[in-house]
């Protein structure tokens, strides 16, 4: 079993997951990693290998029960146990008024953003139950301020925001936080600039680019620490929160494990 903490991370192919596990093997920790795109979620582990980090990959839709049973059973496997879960993967689209839903298309958004981390949560609980370990739900700040045009995506990490506060009240012996990323450059901001014009509040589209054009968006690489910090060492007492990027708690929690800050930019 390994005696450093095994952490397990969805979305590593690319962005923020893939900047978390890179700053989780620069510590040296055992991890698997997972994401649909095989080829560069391969690429992801291999620079974490060449940190020193052993690595295991899942290809697959954690949407799907099977991939993310794959996930513990991979840790379980190879590690031992799970001490950390970070439920990263996220998808935007589809970017449209809740007058043009379609069902498919909202069904498949809420599949990763919301059903991915029930499934993963529940198959890794019996571990974490046994390392005190730690769940971590990326969310956004579009779970509380509505964004017209971003419904899927918005009301899933809502959904997401409560699942956290339904875990800490079931699973009292594992802290679980939903974590509020802002505003970072990733590819769902490119998303944002090209397939927003036209559909979303020409405002609201305005302003995405801008953080674009001006700089304003923060680089994963930062982020990433304060995510890696929750996952590793959330207090107990936070389970059920939603914790912001420049919330103060978690830069003093930052600091007190030796892990550098991100600078704080824009926030969404």
């Amino acid at each position: 079993m390994s005696e450093l903490p095994v952490v397990l991370v969805t979305g590593a192919s690319r962005g923020l997951g893939a900047a978390v596990a890179l700053e989780a093997a620069r510590r040296g920790l055992p991890l698997v990693l997972n994401a649909r795109d095989g080829t560069r979620l391969a690429q992801v582990a291999a620079r974490c290998r060449g940190m020193g980090s052993a690595v295991h990959i899942v290809v697959g839709d954690i949407g799907q029960p099977e991939t993310a049973a794959r996930l513990v059973e991979t840790a379980v496997h190879h590690f031992g146990t799970v001490h950390s879960v970070i439920n990263n993967a996220g998808v935007l689209q589809p970017i449209a008024r809740v007058a043009q839903a379609d069902a498919a298309a909202w069904e498949a958004n809420w599949r990763t953003n919301l059903l991915g981390p029930v499934l993963l949560s529940a198959a890794a609980l019996p571990y974490l139950r046994r390392t005190r370990g730690r769940i971590v739900n990326v969310s956004t700040g579009a779970a509380v301020r509505p964004v017209p045009t971003w419904g899927a995506y918005a009301t899933a990490k809502a959904g997401l925001n409560h699942l956290t506060r339904i875990l800490a009240v079931e699973e009292p012996e594992v802290t679980t936080v939903a974590f509020r990323p802002g505003i970072v450059d990733t590819d769902m901001q490119a998303v944002i600039r090209e397939h927003g014009a036209g559909v979303m509040p020409p405002e609201e589209h305005a302003r995405f680019v801008a953080y674009h054009r001006e700089g304003r968006l923060r680089p994963p690489e930062e982020i990433a620490r304060l995510l890696l910090a929750l996952a590793l060492h959330a207090p107990p007492e936070w389970s059920g929160e939603f914790i912001a990027f420049d919330d103060p708690r978690l830069h003093a929690l930052v600091d007190a494990h030796g892990m550098a800050g991100p600078a704080r930019r824009a926030s969404s």
